[in-house]
This record gives structure tokens, sequence and C-alpha cells, in this order.
């Protein structure tokens, strides 16, 4: 079982900077992927950006140039880093973790930018 817990969320004004946590715990494969995905309320969850245990980065377009992810693997931990945020950048975010046993969900934190 492996257990995600996030940190970081919360309100900031538009063009300001949140950074987001994710700490894994359990039974963790060495190679996998963390990444951090969002939704609004009845949209569907989507991919914000991911990084492999090698280092390897993805990001969706829409936050290019101001999001950065990274990782720890000695903590098992991923950041999302958040700059020049914008109020269409409000959604519920959640870490995911993707090994060979299956793929793992934190509970969410709200982030909330202000015009």
């Amino acid at each position: 079982q492996v257990q995600l817990v996030e940190s970081g969320g919360g309100l900031v004004q538009a063009g300001g900077s949140l950074r987001l946590s994710c700490a894994a715990s359990g039974r963790i494969a060495s190679i996998n992927t963390m990444g951090w995905y969002r939704q609004a309320p009845g949209k569907q969850r989507e991919l914000v950006a991911s990084i492999t245990s090698g280092g390897r980065a993805n990001y969706a377009d829409s936050v290019k140039g101001r999001f950065t992810i990274s990782r720890d693997n000695a903590k098992n931990t991923v950041y999302l880093q958040m700059n020049s945020l914008k109020p269409e950048d409000t959604r519920v975010y959640y870490c995911k973790l993707d090994n060979f046993r299956g793929d793992y969900w934190g509970q969410g934190t709200q982030v909330t930018v202000s015009s």
C-alpha cells in the first residue's frame, strides 16, 4: 500500500506563487512516475505535470514556463512550483504515483487564485 500526503495549497492573488509538496510512503518501486493533476468542479481531472524517477518531466501546455515539477527520490517527494498564477489555475490539485504495483492518488489540495 502507498500513501500520498499533499501540502502547500491555499489562496493567492493573481501573479503570485505557491509550492505544492507530495510525500509518498509505503511500498514504492524505485522506478516510478509522480505527477500532479488538477480538477475543477464538474470537469475531468487533467494532467498538470509529471516526472519520472529518472528526472524526465512533462508539462501541460497551459502551465509551461510558469510551473516547475521536481522530485527528491531519497524522500519520495515531488514538488510543484507554481509561478505567475492565474485565476484559471484555481482547481483542486492531486498528486499521483504510478509504479508497476498500480496507481495511487493523494487526497487533493485546493489552490485558489483571486483576480
